[in-house]
């Protein structure tokens, strides 16, 4: 069987050819790219179930600069990239996925030692796995999910205490009963969305699932040109994806390709949105600001549990990287904006685009979206520049 050993620390893996699906994503590198059966919309799923937004890049080295195992970026590469501070963070934040997860705390702890950040010692004062509608099934494709969030959420803002609540399934319906859950932990700030699934009729009418008094951040999804809910609530932050590379000593950034974005199909433009309204039209429109999440210049993630053949060290893509990433970096900035981060974050925009907070990022095509000068539909405002303005 063919091998490839996908991170140095890692077991050399079999590529199972037969049991996953490869897909272009827009580059060169892309047949490298394995899609994992969690983050595959099925027939059947819209409106009634989530999927995740992660995908595994299978070819080693380091394709966009990373020090991390396997050629992955490291959270020491992405606060270079993204000028933040080594330590910070404060209060929750809470990540909601769906199945179990049975490594969680060890896999956590494993991503933490390994770069220096702070680990779980059993009190659950650094991390805590929470099955508040009983222990669920495993799908091994959400467990990369889970270990992906928790531990870019903590690599963002190791001073905060990361929380995973899992939800028994992944329908909309389950998935939403655990974000209300996860609202009354205490001292939460921030609540992580990673899933989502294709706009439908209705929709709306779940958006008051986000009425705390806290920020919530979802996927805007991994196919260009295309909106997911809940990413196009107006009470979500829509996290898209960029490529990030170190070039020359310099760090670079262009839209990635799979960006989720456009206007949505049922939600109306927030006023908060009125500053783009001639990009943005009467709709809501997405993604709101981003992250790097092209896998050719992906994250390292620990994840113990084997999954279509893949195991330990891999690096990971997608807006499922953004989401947590987000999180963390808004938590790191403010501790807590409430409900208000969206008004902040688009209240510091100008005509001039002059704003030191974020990077404007002018190339890169994701489908039929373009980046541009200023929001576009591809990155939003652009990536997140320090702490300000979050």
């Amino acid at each position: 069987m063919k091998m490839r050993v996908l991170a140095a620390v890692a077991v050399a893996i079999p590529l199972a050819f037969g049991t996953s699906r490869l897909v272009a994503q827009g580059n060169s590198d892309d047949a490298n790219i394995h899609v994992p059966d969690s983050s595959v919309e099925k027939p059947g799923d819209e409106g009634k179930k989530a999927h995740t937004n992660h995908v595994v890049a299978l070819r080693g080295g380091k394709p966009g600069g990373g020090s991390g195992p396997g050629g992955g970026m490291a959270p020491a590469d992405i606060r270079a990239a993204y000028n933040l501070p080594d330590f910070g963070g404060a209060g929750t934040i809470a990540i909601v996925d769906a199945y179990d997860y049975p490594t969680a705390a060890a896999d956590f702890n494993t991503f933490s030692a390994n770069f220096g950040l702070p680990t779980e010692s059993g009190d659950g004062s650094v991390f805590q796995v929470l099955r508040p509608f009983g222990t669920p099934t495993s799908d091994c494709g959400w467990d990369q999910e889970s270990a992906l969030d928790i531990e870019w959420a903590h690599a963002m803002a190791p001073g905060a205490k990361i929380v995973l609540v899992l939800a028994k399934s992944s329908s909309f319906a389950d998935l939403f009963n655990a974000v209300n859950y996860a609202e009354t932990l205490p001292n939460v700030a921030q609540i992580s969305m990673s899933w989502g699934g294709s706009e439908f009729g209705g929709e709306a009418l779940y958006d008051s699932t986000f009425n705390g008094n806290l920020t919530y951040f979802a996927a805007s999804g991994d196919t260009g040109g295309k909106t997911i809910y809940p990413g196009v609530s107006p009470k979500v932050v829509a996290a898209g994806g960029t490529s990030l590379k170190l070039v020359n000593q310099v760090w670079t950034e262009t839209g990635w390709s799979g960006s989720g974005g456009g206007g949505s199909r049922y939600e109306k433009r927030p006023s908060f949105q009125n500053v783009i309204s001639s990009k943005v039209g009467s709709k809501r429109g997405v993604p709101d600001f981003s992250f790097d999440a092209d896998p050719n210049t992906g994250v390292s993630v620990f994840d113990s549990t084997s999954c279509q053949g893949y195991v330990g060290w891999l690096v990971f893509g997608g807006t499922s990287v953004a989401s947590p990433s987000l999180a963390g970096i808004v938590n790191n900035a403010a501790h807590n904006n409430g409900s208000s981060e969206l008004s902040i974050v688009y209240s510091g925009l100008s005509s001039a685009y002059s704003s030191n907070n974020f990077r404007d990022i002018t190339s890169g095509n994701a489908g039929s979206n373009r980046a541009g000068t200023g929001w576009d539909f591809v990155t939003g405002i652009g990536s997140s520049l320090g702490l300000q303005g979050k």
